[in-house]
């Protein structure tokens, strides 16, 4: 049985950008293991959990609701992510690699969030 949420482009991006973060991140200092490396990691994981738990929920509200939770995720991850750039852990082409990807994680997300608004 395939679980709905993972029909959604949305979700499937980010689980593509969740596992860009945690090879990105396994290449930052050691030092920051307990640090970014934990943030940026939990972030990443945080945006595909939450789309994943309101698509199993029972109403679209509640599904609306999960969504804005994964969009505000994805904003902590991209400022995580600029910090890491402006440390010199990530180096120029792979944040704007990354960074396109979160540019269209949010509009999808955005777009869905649409839809589902307009379904209540």
């Amino acid at each position: 049985m395939e679980k709905p949420h993972k029909r959604l482009k949305a979700w499937q991006l980010s689980m593509d950008i969740a596992l860009d973060v945690y090879k990105i991140s396994d290449k930052f200092p050691s030092d920051e293991r307990f640090g970014l490396v934990s943030q940026v990691r939990r972030c990443g994981v945080s945006v595909p959990s939450n789309i994943a738990e309101g698509a199993a929920r029972n109403t679209k509200k509640e599904f609306v609701n999960f969504l804005h939770i994964a969009q505000g995720s994805l904003s902590e991850l991209d400022t995580q992510l600029e910090l890491a750039k402006r440390l010199e852990f990530i180096d120029e082409i792979t944040w704007k690699r990354l960074d396109d990807k979160l540019v269209e994680e949010d509009k999808v997300l955005s777009g869905l969030i649409k839809s589902q608004r307009e379904a209540i």
